[in-house]
């Protein structure tokens, strides 16, 4: 794995932290956090990515601009997709989300986290509604099984990005709604939306395009994981398909193109480039898109994310192979 040097660099300095992962550890760090609710039953799991709390800052109430007018994005760049009835469509370029990984938004009234976690490529939209009130998010700077570890601003409990489900604290148990949304290319999004909208570029100091992790999803073990590997015999870092708890190999919906399987209809087409293989995001090999349906048409909430995330999350789910 060719790991750039920053990341490298918290590979080294987070190794002594993993024999001081438990709830005491992190108490002067989370003042706020209820540390007595919790279904973490092994806290070695919990591990520091590098930077502190937000030290990766997510991004609210972004601005956008038109589609048809945005430019230095690459045709096949990768972007998260979020259509809703009564409004334009708009998408989040990867090459923003990879240094913010979460963006509070809302769509057509109806407040929204979109997430990305790299080292799972995991990217999931989510209402922020919970019991009657309106969370917002940011990023802990904590993994488990190498999946970000969120937090809400509002109580500070600790969520997995992958689930959706509290982990820490007064929300412990809970469950977001997770809403349609997809990965696709720019080129993709922009010629079915030519009257859409994209995320402008955020006004941080980043290098917005490059890829820190490059190499990252042609490595042998994922960065931070010392759990299970994939049955099987998957890769632990190639991409499947998650609706629920079953598992569809993207090998195997690149080769049939579209299956029909489980009420699901699931197109994969090719032209989307990989945001963790070239240092340049545009460059990235082509992985194609893929779109779920219901039996009526209608877009079903699903995730693209790696293997061993699966797995980890998913002991007891259903891999649909050939």
């Amino acid at each position: 794995m060719r790991l750039a040097p920053l990341l490298a660099a918290a590979l080294l300095s987070i190794a002594p932290l993993a024999a001081a992962a438990e709830p005491n550890f992190w108490k002067n760090e989370w003042p706020r956090t209820d540390f007595s609710r919790t279904t973490v039953e092994n806290w070695v799991e919990i591990l520091s990515g590098g930077p502190p709390k937000d030290g990766i800052p997510a991004l609210s109430d972004p601005t956008f601009v038109a589609a048809s007018k945005k430019s230095g994005i690459g045709p096949r760049e990768p972007v998260i997709t979020v259509e809703m009835d009564g409004t334009a469509p708009r998408a989040y370029p990867i090459r923003y989300l990879t240094w913010h990984e979460i963006v509070n938004d809302s769509v057509a009234g109806i407040p929204i986290a979109v997430t990305f976690c790299p080292l799972c490529n995991s990217g999931i939209t989510f209402d922020r509604r919970l019991d009657g009130e309106t969370l917002s998010f940011g990023v802990s700077g904590k993994l488990r099984n190498s999946d970000m570890i969120m937090y809400d601003h509002q109580s500070e409990s600790w969520w997995q990005q992958a689930i959706g489900t509290g982990i820490v604290g007064r929300y412990t148990g809970a469950e977001l709604t997770q809403l349609p949304s997809w990965m696709e290319s720019w080129e993709d999004f922009r010629s079915r939306n030519p009257d859409g909208l994209v995320m402008a570029e955020p006004d941080h100091d980043r290098a917005y395009g490059r890829n820190p992790y490059s190499g990252y999803d042609s490595s042998a073990r994922p960065f931070l994981y010392n759990g299970e590997m994939p049955p099987h015999g998957i890769p632990a870092l190639a991409r499947v398909l998650k609706v629920g708890n079953r598992a569809w190999p993207v090998e195997r919906l690149s080769k049939a193109g579209e299956i029909r399987e489980a009420g699901l209809v699931i197109r994969w087409r090719p032209g989307q480039a990989s945001a963790l293989d070239s240092g340049s995001i545009a460059r990235g090999r082509d992985i194609g898109s893929i779109r779920v349906f219901d039996e009526q048409g209608k877009d079903v909430p699903h995730d693209v994310l790696f293997a061993f995330a699966f797995h980890a999350f998913h002991p007891d789910g259903t891999w649909m192979l050939d």
